[in-house]
């Protein structure tokens, strides 16, 4: 690759990835990975450049499309998806990345419009951006749809949940850069082992404030080149997701189903947990969705755990009464890992999250079955809707024959909060520095 057309092939791959997720609705995280993955010949500089304008792209689209609109005659619903596209990854690095100039960012998307055989609109795309480039210190957006670039009916719902002040702070956080938060395998390697290993890789490494086993990670090329993850002696987790292992808090030789447990991070916790005893089960639908399990049961080396595709909906009755444990985290909206998956806010619907509400209901009235009495049942969602946390709890504990266990200080020193004796807790980006999760653990009556 030639300097002189490196930065129109970032570009035109940045194009490219776009277009996949924002116009034929691929998923960000899946899309990015795919196209770093076969460009892996590419310098780290040039890969985290890729990653970052995508990225930034999907995170502010409401606040960039609504800049273009100011300064275009043609609105962004009426262009050509190519130059919609276009246009969107320019403005991002026009009015968030400082290092690179105005007039290259606008040069460079001359050249793709031109390249992608739109010739005729190249004045177009260079005027709008040219425009936007002279007056973008005057874009201040008051009204937190536009200046935080989330839809509506999402503010609106969390405002009737939770105060003002918090669901601003949410929506911060949404935005804020995250380093990789991973979960240590201490069965395998010691805390310093893992430490010295990241240390030789070059990593950046922060302690996780919330956990003594998890840490955040920065400065990597890709993950495949660190030793310490080829050789499965850390799981990508976010913190609060490990919390659901805490809080099932296994005993040795307990037998454990993970009934929707795909890609695997909480059943590889518990079986760290378990060293070596016990069994584990981790369940998902189809059999790609395993494959990613069996993928990590293979690269973290567990032999208490196994991989199986099952659709939670099937009743197994060779599993009734059989499980220490059930973890049942469900499907669900995701509104808690939007600052993971930033598409996810324009892609779910008020619809998606009553119809998710009842499929987790459905689904929990199949596995509750499979507790043995005294055993446990830990329900959680990555979300921060009250639909699917607080009233699935409350239906639990109203429908079948679970009490609350409590989980005070299950999760160390730095997490208190006054539900947790009854056995629950909505963990919110903003107030802990995580993504927003909800965990409840209930005891099956004997």
């Amino acid at each position: 690759m030639t300097k002189q057309n490196g930065p129109t092939k970032e570009r035109e791959l940045i194009l490219d990835i776009l277009m996949e997720i924002l116009e034929y609705g691929g998923y960000s995280h899946v899309v990015l990975k795919k196209a770093l993955d076969k460009h892996q010949y590419l310098e780290k500089q040039n890969r985290a450049f890729i990653t970052r304008v995508v990225e930034g792209t999907i995170e502010y689209l409401l606040t960039i499309d609504a800049v273009i609109d100011q300064c275009s005659k043609t609105k962004v619903k009426k262009m050509k998806p190519v130059i919609r596209t276009i246009l969107r990854m320019s403005v991002y690095q026009i009015l968030k990345m400082d290092r690179i100039p105005d007039s290259a960012v606008c040069d460079e998307a001359v050249k793709l419009a031109v390249k992608r055989k739109f010739h005729g609109l190249k004045g177009f795309v260079n005027g709008v951006l040219r425009t936007i480039s002279r007056e973008k210190e005057t874009f201040v957006f008051t009204d937190w749809s536009r200046k935080y670039s989330m839809p509506d009916w999402i503010i609106e719902l969390w405002k009737q949940q939770y105060p003002a002040e918090t669901v601003e702070r949410m929506m911060q956080a949404f935005l804020e850069e995250r380093p990789t938060s991973v979960r240590c395998n201490l069965d395998r390697a010691s805390m310093e082992e893992i430490l010295q290993s990241l240390e030789q890789d070059h990593v950046t490494v922060q302690k996780n404030p919330l956990a003594d086993h998890a840490l955040l990670l920065s400065g990597y090329d890709y993950l495949d080149a660190v030793t310490a993850f080829r050789e499965g002696w850390i799981t990508v987790q976010d913190v609060s997701s490990s919390f659901v292992g805490e809080a099932a808090d296994p005993k040795p030789g307990d037998k454990v189903l993970d009934v929707c447990g795909a890609p695997g991070g909480k059943s590889l916790h518990i079986a760290d947990k378990l060293a070596g005893t016990g069994q584990v089960v981790v369940r998902d639908l189809t059999e790609n969705k395993i494959l990613l399990v069996e993928d990590n049961i293979r690269r973290t080396g567990f032999t208490n755990i196994r991989a199986e595709v099952w659709d939670a909906l099937e009743e197994d009755p060779s599993w009734e009464e059989q499980a220490d444990i059930v973890i049942a985290d469900l499907p669900c909206s995701g509104l808690g890992i939007i600052g993971k998956k930033p598409d996810i806010k324009y892609q779910v619907t008020k619809e998606d999250l009553e119809d998710l509400a009842e499929l987790q209901k459905d689904i929990l009235s199949v596995v509750w079955n499979y507790v043995k009495p005294g055993g446990k049942l830990i329900y959680s969602t990555c979300t921060i809707d009250h639909l699917e946390n607080e009233d699935q709890r409350n239906w639990i504990l109203e429908t079948l024959p679970f009490e609350p266990v409590s989980i005070e200080g299950a999760f160390g020193s730095q997490i208190k909060e006054e539900t947790m004796k009854d056995g629950y807790i909505q963990l919110l980006p903003g107030r802990y520095p995580c993504d927003g999760f909800f965990i409840s653990a209930f005891r099956r009556k004997a």
